[in-house]
């Protein structure tokens, strides 16, 4: 039965979609298949940045050290460069322009400038190796690539086939983008007119299968997975002012970057969707919770995302109370589960605010599915509904045919803000979409009897053990559930006799003890026997990351592997 949130959403989205409402919608057809896309939705990035930016000229916009700049600062330094990247560079629409770099407000610089220019931002991830970035620049055919020196030096020796300029960070973007300035009036240089169908982003997937692709975006894609976020904000704040919870008159929303920018969560619903509702970023060179804590009072921060283990930490770190914390309301989680655990210790730990969670893809440009507030609360194991109004959701067999509501299935999403495809991989972009349209996302699950849907696992990553199907999130839940466990990842390893087993690696948090027998014997009173790990390791450093900062199941499952083969 919808809750009172449920109807209270529905009613509001409906006035935003109604004709001559914000977020009308009109039939777009889409490789064959008509779909709903935003009426007044701006025709590209270009267009998109440059209205907000004027709208909010004069709002505080980027926090980075020392470096602050207003929506209008920023708008100007963006155009400024982009007109060095055509006069200068050479820089034509299309091209593949790469940005190789830790967060910072000249990243953000970065990325409008590309954009202004008529290039394609093409993010690289800022945690790989100089192997993998002479990868990454050659797959997307990158001419130029925009470069901080900790990535630079990764670079020495690599071949690939493009030019670097250098980015420095935490000084004024002329300085920071010295390399790229014009060197007469931005004004002179005229930038190239965009359309819906212009190619603007190459994000690249985790890696967590293989070698990375290049997911590729029309600005059309792009602009619309922005705006998907935007009208779930709106929604929620106009469910607020009923409910007589807005926020107070003139309070700038301000969001904290502790995810990589290059990653889609930070990308699209974080860094894009700032703009159109003049949100305030404050930038962290890299993660740290006490720093968040400090942040978060200095800046009046109130919005947080992170990955899960980041929301977790700021609600359990012992300095917590040292700080004001009350301006931040939402605690939003992307890029992995949320263990249910944490959602009551987010919760307990701000009794005035919310936990949220959104779940999409890189492939989707963010958007999918999102659970809010007390829902949230009520379903901590679901990833919320279908995200009105563009997305179409579905739970798919392998043939590609709609299963029943309860039946577990492959998650599918159709909707205009979907990527094209993966750069210069046919086979892998036809195998990826199925004939009606809809995009494969490789999870497992099922909607409930409202709507919500629950993941399972990855498609490949359920365990059989015996015949028995065992879900990794269940078991990381129990685990989870053990307040000395600060990470864990479950997978499963081959057995001869039962084909798979369980096997779990944990790391504790700080001054924390609990030996696997002691785990164990935590597991068997939560969940059934057969899904108890029957291999259990203790970690002592961290579990290690992909860059969009989800734990690297695929190399733990690997090494973990082999030393069940060698006991």
């Amino acid at each position: 039965m919808p809750t009172e949130l449920d109807q209270q959403l529905t009613h509001v989205m409906a006035g935003l979609t109604a004709p001559g409402g914000m977020f009308e919608t009109v039939p777009f057809e889409r490789f064959g298949v008509t779909m709903p896309a935003l009426k007044g939705a701006p025709p590209s990035l270009a267009h998109y940045l440059g209205h907000f930016c004027q709208l909010h000229a004069d709002k505080p916009f980027m926090v980075d050290g020392d470096v602050r700049l207003t929506f209008g600062e920023a708008y100007a330094a963006a155009r400024a460069l982009a007109a060095g990247l055509v006069a200068r560079h050479g820089v034509q629409k299309g091209d593949r322009v790469g940005i190789a770099a830790r967060n910072s407000a000249n990243w953000a610089i970065a990325y409008m400038g590309v954009l202004l220019a008529g290039g394609c931002a093409t993010l690289l991830n800022g945690f790989w190796s100089g192997e993998e970035l002479a990868e990454g620049i050659d797959l997307a055919e990158c001419s130029l690539v925009l470069v901080d020196e900790p990535r630079e030096k990764r670079l020495q020796g690599q071949r690939h086939g493009a030019k670097l300029a250098r980015i420095e960070h935490g000084v004024a973007p002329r300085d920071g983008l010295a390399a790229l300035w014009p060197d007469g009036d931005p004004a002179a240089t005229a930038l190239p007119e965009l359309g819906p169908d212009d190619l603007a982003t190459i994000l690249y997937t985790s890696g967590s299968t293989g070698q990375s692709k290049g997911a590729f975006s029309n600005h059309r894609g792009v602009v619309h997975g922005t705006l998907s976020y935007v009208a779930q904000t709106v929604m929620s704040l106009h469910v607020l002012t009923i409910r007589g919870m807005a926020p107070p008159e003139g309070q700038q929303p301000c969001a904290l970057v502790a995810v990589p920018l290059f990653h889609v969560t930070g990308e699209v619903p974080l860094f894009l969707q700032s703009f159109a509702i003049g949100r305030k970023l404050v930038f962290m060179p890299r993660w740290d919770a006490r720093e968040a804590l400090r942040l978060i009072e200095a800046e009046n921060v109130t919005y947080f995302v992170g990955v899960p283990l980041m929301s977790y930490e700021i609600a359990t770190h012992p300095d917590r109370d040292q700080f004001d914390l009350s301006t931040c309301k939402s605690f939003a989680a992307g890029g992995a589960p949320r263990p249910v655990e944490h959602v009551t210790k987010i919760k307990d730990a701000f009794p005035e605010g919310f936990p949220l969670l959104g779940y999409g893809l890189t492939e989707t440009n963010a958007v999918g599915c999102g659970n809010f507030n007390e829902n949230y609360l009520a379903k901590p194991g679901s990833t919320g509904k279908a995200s009105e109004p563009l997305v179409d959701l579905a739970i798919l067999d392998d043939q590609g045919t709609k299963l029943p509501q309860g039946a577990t299935g492959e998650v599918c999403i159709r909707s205009v803000a979907n990527f094209l495809g993966y750069w210069k991989n046919e086979e892998a972009t036809t195998a990826c979409f199925t004939a009606d349209g809809y995009f494969r996302t490789g999870d497992l699950g099922y909607l409930d009897e409202d709507g919500y849907l629950f993941i399972v696992d990855r498609k490949k990553d359920i365990i059989i053990r015996g015949g028995e199907n065992i879900a990794c999130p269940e078991v990381e839940q129990a685990i989870y559930a053990h307040p000395a466990v600060a990470e864990c990842c479950v997978f499963g390893v081959p057995d001869e006799r039962l084909g798979e087993t369980c096997a779990a690696v944990y790391h504790l948090r700080e001054g924390a003890s609990l030996s696997p027998d002691e785990l164990k014997a935590f597991l068997a009173q939560h969940i059934a026997a057969f899904k108890v790990p029957e291999w259990l390791w203790q970690s002592r450093e961290a579990l290690p990351r992909l860059g969009t900062e989800k734990i690297d199941k695929v190399s733990l499952r690997r090494s973990y592997t082999e030393e069940a083969k060698a006991a």
